[in-house]
Parts: C-alpha cells; structure tokens; sequence
C-alpha cells in the first residue's frame, strides 16, 4: 500500500487529508513542520509528499517549503513525487516550486476528487518510469558473449575499440555478412558511460521508405490514414542510451537527408507535431556494403557518411581469425549443448580438421548455427565430422569411429526430430540464412518469400546479427 507523508502545521489540514487518502486505500504518515518530515523520510518508506509551501514562521512567502524542495533536492529522497499545497498561490511561488523539483501544485482549499486524481497521476507516473528502468535493464541485459578471442587480429581490435567506447564519437562498423557486428555494437554501449541506459537496434534494410520517419522519429496518432495511436521512435526509445543502426548502406537515398540533419544538430521532429525534439543519443552503425562504390555512384551522400565514421573499425572475416575457430567452435558447443540440455563434451579431431579447413563464408553467424544443428542432431557425446554436414569435407576425412555409448540409436543424424511447426519455421529461417551466407534477401527467394517477409521472421526470431 502506498504511503504518502502529510507535511502541514496545521492538525485539523493532516486529519483531512488522512481520512480523505485512507478511505482511498492509501497509508499516511503526518508531520507538523519540514524539519519533521526529514525524519520521517529517514525513518520510513514514502511514496510520496504532500507539502505545505507556508508555516507559522512566515505564512506567506513559502521560503519554508522552498527550503525543504532544496534539501530534498539534494538528499537520497530526490526522486520523492512531491506535491506542493498553498492557500497563498501565487504564480512566483509556483514556478519557484516546480523549479526546486515539486511534481504538482494544489491550492487550498482543495476538492477532494481533484487532489485524489493528482495523487493517483503521480503514482501512474511513477510507475511508468519504474517499468521504463526495467525495459531498458532488459534491454541492456544482453551481454557480450563470454567467449575471449585468441586470435592476435581480434585482441587488437578489442583493444582499439576500449580506448573510445566510452566517448560520444560515432563509430561506423564494416565488415562482411555474420562476423559479428552486432555483438560488437553492444560490447562498445557496455564499456561506454552509457551502459546503464538503452541499446536500442534497428535493422535500417528492414525499414520501408514511408515508414522511415515514423519508425525512427515516431508519430502522433492521426499524423496519416493507418496512424490509429502515438507511437515512439528509435531516437526517443535510445535517449540517453546507444543507437545501433545496422545495415546502414541500405537506407534509400531520400531518406538520408532526415538522418543527416539529426546527426548534425541533434534535431528532428515527430510525424505530425510541429515541436522539435533534441536527442542525447550515442550513434553505432554497421555495414558489409562498400562505401567506396556507393559514394562513388552518388547512392549514398557523403557528408552523411562522414558524420556516421567519426572512427571505422574493420571487423575480419572468421578465415582471417583462425586462432579462434576451434576454441569459438568448443564454445558454441558448451553454449548449445545446455540450452538443448544435451550431453555433448567435446569437439573430434576429425571435425577439428573439417573446421580447419573449411572457409566458413557466412563467418561466426555461419559456425554458430553450424554447430547449434549439430547438437541438436548429434547421437554421440562427441561432436564427429559427419554431424557437421560441411560441404567441402570428403567422405574419407569424414568417417570416423563412433564414441562409446550406450545411448547411441542406430538412426542417421541427419534425420529431423518431430518439433512443432514454429520450431519447424526456425529451423528453417535459419538454414536459408546460412544457406545464404546471411544475405536475407537471398534466403528469402530460398524459401519462396517476399524480401519483407523473410525480414520480419528475422527480427521476430532474433536472427538479426552481423
């Protein structure tokens, strides 16, 4: 039950008040005078304050209300909804209040159904912002993968990217399909002073021309025929936090003036409202286009791409990072093995050899859904060569003798166990992205779909990653 502590010198005003606020379930706590009411913040766990601008010493003024809006501004009670009460308004007095953190103003006399909706606003308000701090703690939940690189290329890379992820310069990623981009992003907005704020990623090759604005500015309901309600933009949603824009080669030529403005000034406007916005927002941006070319053939506006790559780190392919394949291969195994409770250990030498030599094209996105297939199918509690399903690898490579265990069936691995057609439809998606080599509109012709399609089943599935 809420508590709200009543700060008034008057007895008759705090008796009012808590026959009025117990009625409507809440808990009251009184005090005749600020000084008292410090006490009781300390002693007890308020929810909220209804404070009394003028005490006996000056009954006009509200200097003691002030005095008390500034210590709690700078007390452990900060965050306290405060609501000031007066029978002296006066519009100094109230700008005074809110300036010094008051939430809301009511004049005495009150009427009970405007006092109680004021109350009730605040706690809808706070509540809100209490569900926004746990959205954007799950949103920042999303840990870089605990796996260390080995290889001498990532180390460095890593140890580049330590030394300014935590200033506000825009970093541009590139890099072929599936080298982990993605991971990237999130791994430079948790080493930065941002961390405890939202990683917000938007895949901009998903997002339609005319749906640009409202999807990275938002809009007001009735802003165009389909607008039935508010919706929140990408900027907004990563205020204060980090902005991932991935595939970012792939905005449309026209709408990458309105990008460019917001980077430059940090300036736009929601759809259908005239007040414009300012945003705090640290921009990372990723691409396996070449810049080079598209700048070349006028497809992408310079001054825009020099305002994304502040700093450009060039992530390698996995070909290039060979001291990780075997030990980013024995942690995907672990990794898969206990999500699908399986009892897989190890990694044959045989499959050792076909992961060496392979030139895994669709890189760590290709070897990560390689391997989850493999345990999911794999009869042993060694992953041999022949789960592995790699193309390259000859029949003599990879036949190997089959680990002792009793468990074993005598059924081929490569039979699909019985799943629901949801699983079924994941399963899928992802072996025509890796099929693919993580170009989603090629797997989307693999699988008889629209490119828009294939689209959301990867943004709904979670498949999204460089």
């Amino acid at each position: 039950m809420p508590c709200i502590l009543v700060v008034d010198d008057r007895p008759d005003i705090r008796l009012s008040l808590a026959i009025l606020l117990e009625d409507h379930h809440y808990t009251v706590i009184e005090a005749d005078n600020p000084q008292i009411a410090q006490v009781k913040l300390k002693n007890h766990s308020i929810s909220l304050i209804l404070l009394d601008m003028n005490y006996q010493l000056d009954t006009t003024s509200g200097e003691e209300g002030l005095a008390f809006l500034t210590w709690l501004q700078d007390s452990s009670f900060a965050q306290t909804p405060t609501i000031a009460m007066t029978a002296w308004s006066n519009t100094d007095l109230v700008v005074k209040a809110m300036n010094l953190g008051a939430n809301d103003f009511i004049e005495k006399p009150w009427r009970n159904k405007q006092l109680l909706h004021t109350v009730e606003q605040q706690f809808n308000l706070l509540n809100l912002e209490n569900q926004n701090k746990e959205l954007k703690q799950q949103l920042t939940k999303h840990h870089f993968d605990e796996y260390v690189w080995q290889s001498p290329v990532m180390t460095q890379l890593l140890k580049k990217i330590k030394a300014v992820a935590n200033t506000d310069v825009s970093i541009l990623l590139t890099g072929d399909n599936g080298t982990g981009k993605s991971e990237l992003a999130r791994f430079i907005h948790q080493q930065s002073h941002r961390h405890n704020e939202a990683f917000i990623a938007v895949n901009m090759g998903a997002i339609s021309e005319s749906l640009f604005e409202s999807e990275m500015f938002g809009h007001k309901k009735g802003a165009f025929t389909d607008a039935k309600q508010n919706r929140i933009g990408r900027f907004e949603l990563a205020e204060k936090g980090s902005l991932f824009l991935d595939e970012i080669a792939n905005i449309p030529l026209a709408q990458q003036a309105k990008l460019l403005r917001v980077l430059e000034n940090g300036e736009y406007e929601v759809l259908g409202s005239s007040t414009t916005q300012k945003t705090n927002t640290r921009i990372i941006s990723a691409t396996n286009g070449d810049f080079t070319q598209l700048l070349s053939s006028e497809l992408f506006r310079e001054d825009l791409y020099y305002r994304l790559n502040t700093i450009e780190f060039r992530v390698p392919s996995l070909k290039e990072r060979t001291a990780d394949i075997l030990s980013l291969a024995q942690y995907f195994v672990e990794k898969f093995s206990k999500k699908y409770q399986r009892s897989l250990k190890s990694i044959s030498y045989g499959a050792e050899q076909a992961m060496l030599d392979y030139h895994w094209p669709g890189n760590v996105r290709e070897m990560s859904h390689l391997v989850e297939r493999a345990v999911l199918l794999a009869e042993h509690e060694q992953l041999l060569t022949e789960d592995l399903h790699i193309k390259n690898v000859s029949n003599a490579t990879s036949t190997e003798p089959a680990v002792n265990n009793d468990n074993v069936s005598n059924k081929r691995g490569d039979e699909l166990p019985l799943m629901t057609l949801a699983e079924a439809e994941v399963a899928m998606v992802k072996l025509a992205l890796a099929k693919a080599a993580g170009n989603v509109p090629k797997a989307a012709i693999l699988l008889g779909l629209t490119k828009a399609s294939m689209y959301r089943r990867v943004e709904k599935y979670g498949l999204a990653k460089n």
